[in-house]
């Protein structure tokens, strides 16, 4: 034992890899016990550890306090001894690729006998090969001995940092890799994995790769296996990337447990559109619906341990640990939940009043709904002319708005632009919105508004019925709307119509809007209220806009 503490005195020169007088001393020492010996040497040539094994491997210690960020090597290098003289291992490797480690050297031990060999594995940044790492052959220890270590390891990471440089693109912010665990069809998990990246897309990111993995068994723990991880990790050093996002929605524990063992961010797919919601959110009453979702989605993921002002209290009834730091936390986000849950209830009052002036005044309410960046705002743009953003992006309005519209024959109506639906819409997320979801309960007509252009159009159009479902809004009257026809052929327009029973239009082309509007005053009025005016379709086309818009 003493001996082996003695291993904290030696020094290495930092332009050594290792001395042929402690590979002596390690081969020696791991003879002897018979059980593997290992060191971890700092850039400064310091034995940061000493680790004894048993006979087949070795147990690394808790390196999280030393050097760390994803953008570089972790600055410590393993010498290790094999008892049996056997050559790298893929644990070996695995444990060079998820502790990030600047060189794994092996000591092939023959019984009792000096270590004459050593073999070396090291990362490798980007190459056309997608090559993760590099295996030196066995070689003489000698050999080893006489690298350049400093000169080596920094040109090692000049090149994984001009790997990482020539990824960046200016102006872009962070940059993540999408990652898809998941045992369905591939197709599926493909357009779900396009979602994602533009959904990635709209909230700033920067995507650097999409990894789609569809394994026999999924990890309880961490979903993807442990061999994918690495290579994950290595990818990811590779591209300077410190931010993964997963297609699936993970529980605390998994989102911890990748986290820990990568030193990665993690978000899952409602982080990210929680993140996106909370960018767009301008009103008021949007920054509470947003906020309310963020703090009920991370209630149950405040799960960090800390005797941190353990003991806040004192005399009879407050000895002992009392209120935990993380006590303290869950108590202060369910206060502010309650405190925006009564804000929220002050609004939908408030709702219920308008609602009850239009109903006494007998207008109409017509809100339109759909699938994110179907054209939402767009077509309310054009209708109302109002001048709320418009991007060709996921989720680029959050911000509810309503306008009236008048129609000819003194015809008027209330027309609201809602908030965009989404595959896998979060669930704190509905509940949050619901206030603004009940304003649809009022609705006469929901026109339903597709991009046609997007090849998923159909899931879409099931994704926003079954979330019509959920919310309870399925009795209501629809009109079936398809958008950008400018981007098809007329002839594959017009089947689409046809297949579905609707019609369609380009909001970009006010002239393509007669349809829309005949189709809503036949069912408005033509149909619905007897003694009603004809609608006179030269008519319509003869009245300039300012007249039937308001």
């Amino acid at each position: 034992m003493r001996r082996i503490e003695h291993i904290y005195r030696r020094r290495i020169p930092p332009l050594r890899v290792i001395t042929p007088e402690v590979a002596r001393l390690l081969a020696e020492l791991s003879n002897e016990i018979g059980r593997q010996i290992g060191i971890l040497i700092g850039r400064r040539g310091s034995i940061e550890f000493v680790i004894v094994g048993d006979q087949k491997a070795l147990v690394i210690p808790d390196l999280s306090r030393d050097r760390t960020g994803i953008l570089r090597l972790r600055g410590l290098r393993l010498v290790h001894t094999h008892l049996e003289g056997e050559p790298i291992t893929e644990e070996d490797l695995t444990d060079l690729a998820l502790l990030r480690l600047d060189l794994m050297v092996v000591l092939p031990l023959a019984e009792n006998s000096y270590p004459g060999l050593a073999q070396s594995a090291h990362l490798l940044p980007q190459n056309r090969e997608r090559k993760v790492w590099e295996i030196e052959p066995p070689s003489s220890l000698n050999k080893l001995t006489e690298i350049d270590f400093v000169k080596w390891i920094q040109s090692l990471e000049e090149e994984f940092q001009r790997g990482q440089r020539s990824i960046a693109v200016k102006g872009l912010g962070e940059r993540a890799i999408l990652l898809s665990v998941s045992q369905a069809d591939r197709d599926g998990l493909e357009s779900s994995m396009e979602e994602l990246r533009e959904l990635a897309e709209s909230s700033g990111v920067q995507v650097v790769d999409a990894i789609i993995q569809r394994p026999q068994h999924l990890s309880s723990a961490t979903l993807l296996g442990k061999g994918k991880l690495k290579e994950l990790l290595v990818k990811c050093l590779q591209s300077g990337v410190d931010l993964i996002i997963f297609d699936q929605n993970l529980t605390p524990g998994q989102i911890t447990s990748v986290s820990d063992r990568t030193e990665l961010r993690v978000l899952d797919r409602t982080q990210l559109i929680l993140d996106i919601f909370a960018q767009r959110a301008h009103t008021g009453e949007g920054k509470i619906q947003v906020e309310l979702a963020q703090l009920k989605y991370l209630l149950p993921r405040l799960s960090k341990k800390t005797l941190a002002f353990s003991r806040l209290t004192g005399g009879i009834g407050g000895r002992g640990p009392g209120e935990t730091k993380l006590e303290i936390d869950r108590r202060r986000v369910r206060d502010r939940i309650h405190l925006l849950e009564g804000e929220l209830d002050k609004l939908r009052k408030r709702r219920e009043q308008r609602r009850a002036r239009r109903a006494k005044q007998g207008i109409p309410v017509l809100a339109i709904i759909g699938y994110t960046n179907a054209g939402k705002t767009t077509l309310f743009n054009l209708l109302t002319h109002s001048q709320f953003l418009v991007e060709d992006r996921l989720f680029a309005t959050l911000d509810t708005a309503t306008r009236r519209l008048r129609f000819p024959g003194n015809h008027e109506v209330v027309l609201t632009d809602t908030v965009g639906l989404i595959k896998d819409l979060p669930p704190d997320l509905m509940k949050a919105f619901r206030p603004t979801f009940d304003e649809l309960k009022e609705s006469d007509l929901l026109i339903h508004l597709v991009d046609m252009s997007s090849s998923s159009y159909e899931a879409h159009i099931q994704e926003v019925e079954k979330i019509l479902l959920e919310l309870g809004l399925d009795h209501l009257p629809r009109m079936l709307v398809f958008n950008k026809e400018d981007r098809l052929r007329q002839a594959e327009g017009e089947a689409i119509c046809r297949k579905y029973g609707a019609i369609s239009l380009s909001a970009h082309q006010p002239e393509s809007l007669m349809k829309l509007l005949l189709t809503i005053e036949r069912r408005l009025w033509q149909n619905n209220a007897p003694g009603a005016l004809p609608v006179d379709k030269q008519s319509v086309l003869e009245i300039p806009d300012r007249h039937f818009l308001l």
